[in-house]
């Protein structure tokens, strides 16, 4: 093995039950670099890591580290010996502090007791190398996405790993805290580190990277320098296909307004006086740096969080929203961001999944539901969104993640809604899949229905949408026309009240 390689993996396969997740998969991690891994959901790129970081068992192929071979049985094996993730499903102990999170396991000791006072001095000092200002006693409940992400990031740090892969580091980060991550990743490489980077996001890839990997149905595709490759390139190596146009061409005729919010105040948040107006098959974005409000305005509309005041008109009568069951009876639905947690039922099958949320359409009797029926929508949804699984039986929480999304996708889309709530729809989904969502997105304003849809990517939201809405400290700080705004004009107004 060549000097400067870290990390080497040959030929690594791993099958599942009705599926080959890996096929002699090969990879080649260089000291001191950033080494990205790229592929549709369902290449096989989460499942490579989890071979490496013990969570699954290889069915055949070597791993070497440091020229050794190493074959690592548990996650806390692979710490051990340096290799840490930072996984894209935040998987946190979210009633304990965040030091409580970073040490759990490990925790310093004086004698046979745990030292406290050790244990936030050492926190502090790994959030002062990685210029992380958060309070190591805050409980990780209460904290924005964001931040736990970040404070996972400082965790993987923390075990002065040789070997760190980020997956999907940046999907609930904002431009600012994107700019910090890759500081962080800067600097590790500079220690000489060999970083893994697992993204969607082409922009990113070719920024940070020194080498691509892509993989496409298990199966290594391409390994090549990040600076001989152009976006269209990864893409057709990602899809086997050129894919012409990132955003499908807007069809949907906007009509008249269907939903009214006048003066949303949320009680237990900073969503204060918050107004405007959805018209009925229009796609409306929001915008807003993190802690903007963006998510607790759709949580308020659905009835998730205490509204303090406000008032919501549908088709010129009042309702109220106070639960999400009411919600829905209302003809809303919602995406949630965190898919892990409040999305889905991970030891549910995908049809269950699916169907949960409209199961009164199947009724026959109070006893019997019609299972044929359940199986032909499910069916029926699986190929429009194109979900990748052996069957309908098969459990969701051994999906990729934008597979899980779009079952989540497809379960409101069933409960037929008049008004849909999307939440980062398509974060950690991959180019191809985030087309289909959003020609899902466009053909369902085009026959009538109305969206709301809170992304972090800019180009998304002036891709898709028709307006959008910026946020900024809990207020609305402006609304501008998609097909008329820039990206800079949004960035404004969204530091108005920040």
């Amino acid at each position: 093995m060549e000097n400067d390689v870290l990390l080497e993996m040959q030929n690594i396969s791993k099958s599942f039950p009705g599926v080959r997740a890996l096929d002699d998969v090969s990879l080649k991690v260089r000291r001191g670099t950033v080494h990205a891994l790229m592929g549709e959901n369902g290449a096989g790129k989460s499942t490579l890591m989890k071979c490496l970081f013990g969570i699954y068992s290889k069915d055949s192929g070597k791993i070497f580290l440091d020229g050794n071979e190493v074959n690592f049985k548990t996650s806390k094996e692979a710490l051990s010996n340096g290799v840490a993730m930072v996984h894209q499903e935040l998987n946190q102990a979210l009633k304990r502090s965040v030091a409580d999170n970073i040490w759990l396991g490990r925790y310093p000791t004086v004698g046979p007791f745990v030292s406290e006072k050790k244990m936030q001095h050492a926190t502090r000092e790994v959030f002062k190398t990685l210029g992380i200002e958060i309070d190591p006693k805050r409980i990780m409940s209460t904290m924005p996405v964001a931040q736990r992400q970040m404070a996972e990031i400082a965790k993987a740090v923390s075990f002065d790993a040789r070997i760190i892969v980020f997956d999907e580091p940046t999907s609930s980060l904002n431009d600012t805290e994107v700019e910090h991550l890759f500081k962080i990743i800067n600097m590790l490489r500079g220690r000489g580190c060999g970083i893994i980077y697992i993204s969607h996001k082409m922009e990113e890839i070719l920024r940070i990277s020194d080498d691509v990997t892509v993989m496409r149905d298990g199966r290594h595709i391409a390994t090549e320098p990040a600076k001989s490759l152009s976006m269209e390139k990864i893409i057709k190596l990602m899809v086997g296909r050129e894919l012409k146009e990132r955003f499908p061409e807007r069809e949907n005729k906007p009509g008249d307004v269907l939903l009214e919010v006048k003066n949303l105040t949320s009680r237990y948040s900073n969503l204060r006086d918050v107004s405007f107006s959805l018209r009925k098959s229009e796609i409306v974005g929001v915008a807003g740096l993190d802690g903007s409000g963006r998510t607790e305005l759709l949580e308020n509309l659905f009835g998730l969080s205490v509204r303090e005041g406000g008032r919501l008109t549908l088709h010129g009568k009042e309702i109220k929203n106070r639960t999400a069951r009411e919600a829905i009876r209302n003809g809303f639905a919602f995406v949630t961001e965190e898919r892990r947690s409040t999305g889905i039922f991970g030891i549910l099958s995908i049809r269950e999944n699916m169907t949960i949320s409209s199961l009164k359409k199947y009724r026959v009797s109070r006893l019997w539901l019609d299972k044929k029926r359940m199986r032909r929508v499910t069916q029926d949804v699986i190929s429009s969104l194109r979900i990748k699984t052996p069957a309908q039986e098969t459990k969701i929480r051994t999906l990729s993640g934008g597979n899980q999304q779009k079952v989540i996708f497809g379960r409101w889309l069933l409960t037929e809604p008049e008004i849909m709530l999307l939440d980062e729809p398509t974060r950690g989904i991959d180019v191809g899949a985030k087309y289909e969502i959003y020609s899902v997105i466009g053909e369902m304003a085009k026959n009538g229905k109305s969206i709301i849809m809170v992304s972090s990517e800019m180009p998304e939201l002036l891709g898709v949408c028709d307006r959008i809405l910026v946020m900024s400290g809990g207020r609305l700080a402006g609304e501008v026309d998609a097909a008329a705004t820039t990206q800079e004009e949004i960035m404004t107004l969204a530091a108005k009240y920040a």
